[in-house]
């Protein structure tokens, strides 16, 4: 039997109104043969773990340009926790300043992508932490 895509998530968590980056990176995704929800702007973190847990993703792909990361992301990490899904995993795109990302690693996030990095880089990621799973 062939290998079933890998199933992504990608949301615009908070009151951020801007997606480009989000939407070129689901559609990078897609390219690369993964399947890609994109949930769509002003996403609580509740809708983006229900949206996860309905849609049976194994990846959480979340773009924050707001500065409310500190905010925004414990709660996503806990709710998932509380269902039992902490195998999802999630990484994080945006403008997130050095001193956090060390915080969210340490909290259950896989990985940030600043600004800049490159699609191929965040596909590399995904894939190679999947194979590991």
């Amino acid at each position: 039997m062939a290998n079933k895509p890998i199933r992504v998530l990608v949301g615009k968590i908070g009151l951020d109104g801007h997606d480009r980056g989000a939407k070129v990176v689901a559609q990078a995704l897609r390219d690369a043969g993964m399947e890609v929800i994109y949930t769509g702007l002003r996403q609580t973190p509740e809708q983006i773990v229900e949206t996860a847990l309905q849609e049976d993703v194994q990846v959480i792909g979340l773009s924050i340009l707001s500065g409310a990361h500190m905010q925004l992301l414990p709660p996503v990490l806990e709710m998932l926790r509380e269902q039992e899904s902490s195998d999802i995993i999630v990484v994080v795109g945006g403008i997130i300043p050095r001193e956090d990302i060390t915080y969210l690693k340490d909290n259950g996030v896989a990985e940030v992508f600043t600004p800049g990095s490159a699609t191929e880089d965040i596909i590399k990621f995904i894939s190679e932490r999947i194979a590991q799973n």
